[in-house]
């Protein structure tokens, strides 16, 4: 097998790490020892894998790896851990048992790391997604969420919270925990938060793959249906969302011909299982939104009134800032850039990329070249996303173009 160059070791890391670390936190119950020993096999893999090539399944090496580092620790610091500790974390197998009604694994770290008392960030955390794509959940600093961490480990190891399966009776009150950890894995897949590519095809995969264990776990929760419905239209969508060259392409300028029809009834077929419940609730209104852009076959055959009305319900149960901004998308198409403008600039997320951007293009749409400028000025120094900076560079160099015509 060949050997490993730096780009194969730093993919693996992408896929694997946070995957890695949940598992030994549910194996030792310690966050900082999981992410100290995954860090070692990493290491370890970076001296290794040049030479003697990537493992067939670098992930549980990798696991194995620092499952090994996190044993050696705790023989090491006997002052942290006594006797009886260290003969029951030595005796856990390398795959525990099946236990109670979530038979996958992944599926039971998320309901088990899907604690109550812990905060969103701590959830995500554990379930598997690295610091900058939290922050870039809850659109705030990377060294924000590092603080919050800090505290919610201190919280974790002060209150003793334990790292077990949910018994069945507790499940529906984790679920809505687990439906946020589904569905920002896959944002974190359609919209990769760094790197070269846009999408991590990996990680939209396991959360569909996830949301339809769900589904099958609990069929009669109605925003089980709605999550599982609304990432299969965004997943449809994936194969003209890139050009040849991994370039971003907008929803108004996809081949609509390269869309997924398969995946495209059976969301529509779950979406409109859930208005027959009439139990209306996000990821339900969400899934109904990406419905209505499925059943335009072009662009400008959108029901531009009906996703407005839409975005109305879904505010009244979701007041999100990133709601109120997608709103005034469809604000746009219904009563024009100006107002959609107004409603914008009122909404103070400066440091959210999407934000910059949406104000750009409504800018760019009254004439106002300068100042769209500015806002692609914006917008790029926010994301981390090479294939969104290269987009939106065009875009700002077209808007300085159109602001300085030649004569």
């Amino acid at each position: 097998m060949p050997g490993a160059d730096a780009a194969a070791i730093e993919h693996t890391y992408r896929e694997s790490s946070g995957i890695a670390v949940a598992t030994l936190i549910r194996v030792f119950g310690d966050i900082d020892l999981a992410e100290d020993a995954v860090q070692e096999a990493f290491t370890v893999a970076a001296e290794r894998w040049p030479a003697a090539g990537i493992p067939a399944n670098p992930g549980g090496w990798i696991v194995t790896t620092a499952r090994n580092k996190a044993l050696d620790r705790v023989r090491r610091e006997s002052s942290r851990y006594s006797r009886e500790t260290q003969a029951a974390l030595l005796a856990v197998p390398d795959e525990p048992p099946e236990v109670g009604s979530v038979s996958d694994d992944q599926l039971r770290l998320i309901f088990t790391c899907c604690h109550p008392a812990l905060s969103a960030e701590a959830q995500l955390l554990i379930a598997g997604l690295q610091t900058p794509e939290i922050a870039r959940a809850f659109l705030v600093p990377e060294a924000t969420i590092a603080q919050r961490l800090v505290r919610a480990k201190r919280k974790i190891r002060a209150a003793g919270i334990p790292y077990r399966v949910p018994r069945d009776a507790e499940l529906p009150s984790r679920l809505p925990f687990v439906l946020a950890v589904i569905y920002l894995v896959f944002n974190e897949g359609y919209a990769a938060s760094a790197g070269d590519s846009l999408i991590r095809s990996e990680l939209c995969a396991e959360a569909i793959r996830l949301a339809r264990l769900l589904a099958a776990l609990m069929p009669d929760e109605p925003e089980v249906l709605g999550l599982l419905a609304l990432l299969l239209l965004t997943e449809a969508r994936l194969p003209a969302r890139t050009g040849r060259d991994g370039e971003l392409i907008l929803l108004a300028d996809q081949d609509r011909g390269r869309w997924d029809r398969a995946l495209i009834a059976e969301g529509q077929q779950l979406v409109r299982a859930c208005l027959r419940r009439n139990q209306p609730g996000p990821y339900q209104i969400q899934a109904a939104i990406a419905a209505v852009h499925s059943d335009a076959a072009t662009a400008a055959g959108t029901d531009w009134g009906q996703i407005l009305a839409l975005y109305d319900q879904l505010a009244t149960v979701a007041p999100t800032p990133v709601v109120a901004l997608n709103r005034c998308v469809a604000v746009a198409e219904v009563h024009g850039p100006a107002r959609a403008l107004d409603l914008a600039d009122q909404l103070g997320l400066d440091g959210y990329y999407l934000y910059h951007a949406t104000r750009a293009d409504l800018l760019r749409r009254l004439g106002r070249q300068a100042e769209a400028v500015a806002a692609y000025d914006a917008a790029i120094a926010r994301t981390g996303n090479d294939a969104e900076r290269r987009f939106l560079r065009q875009r700002r160099d077209a808007a300085d173009t159109a602001g300085h015509p030649q004569t």
